[in-house]
């Protein structure tokens, strides 16, 4: 969901937190008293890009809601593979299943860009869970998405090879280009990106992606993507 330019200030007012907090997703159907105490709870924090926010074993400290900007939420190994779980932007939240089970972050966060968030305290965030019915479902129905988007990820690494997964990945983030008739990738890709993200090594990402430049199925200019065929069923 589009925030608008409301999220891009952070103004001194109540009333204008209030109306942020409002159009976040997880807090939607709030009443005024309840987005009242998150607002009186929430910390405005600017990050530069590649600030890394949290990180995988961290403490619990707070529920973290994207103002602006774009995260990435990954985990890696001790030699320092990485894998790519999911993109945050304004809107979105995380950190939430630490606040509820009192255990270390399941994940690590950085910023891709320069980024904006509100932070609001675990204490405050209970708080207003026990007395809102509405946040409490929000929240499941937030979780339960994730899980959906999970086991997508799962069941494909499991049952997809390299070529599979890089197409389903690249059609995932695709978005119609509203000038042309096709799709585009907005989100700056690098070929280590798309690596992170299947579970691969760059140099077989790159080797895919450029017999599919070749194929004229995609085409590539400055991390841009675009979708100019249908992909492939096989590589």
């Amino acid at each position: 969901p589009k925030f608008g330019c409301m999220l891009f200030i952070i103004c001194s007012s109540g009333h204008c937190l209030m109306s942020l907090l409002s159009k976040v997703p997880v807090f939607a159907g709030l009443s005024e008293a309840e987005l009242s105490l998150l607002e009186q709870g929430a910390v405005p924090r600017n990050y530069t890009r590649n600030t890394i926010i949290l990180s995988e074993g961290d403490e619990t400290n707070g529920l973290f809601i994207v103002v602006k900007g774009r995260l990435r939420v990954y985990c890696c190994d001790d030699s320092g593979k990485e894998v790519t779980l999911n993109d945050l932007l304004p809107g979105d939240s995380f950190g939430e299943l630490s606040l509820l089970d009192d255990q270390c972050r399941s994940a690590s966060v950085m910023t891709v860009e320069p980024s904006r968030c509100l932070v609001i305290s675990q204490a405050v965030f209970r708080e207003c869970l026990e007395s809102s019915p509405e946040l409490a479902f929000n929240l499941i129905r937030s979780l339960a998405s994730r899980v959906r988007a999970l086991t997508e990820n799962v069941k494909s690494l499991a049952l997809m090879d390299v070529y599979g997964r890089v197409a389903n990945t690249l059609l995932q983030l695709a978005e119609p280009d509203p000038d042309h008739e096709n799709v585009v990738i907005t989100i700056p890709l690098t070929q280590q990106d798309i690596a992170n993200r299947v579970g691969a090594s760059r140099e077989m990402v790159s080797r895919i992606l450029k017999d599919l430049e070749t194929g004229g199925y995609i085409h590539c200019d400055h991390k841009r993507f675009t979708i100019c065929e249908k992909l492939p069923a096989r590589y």
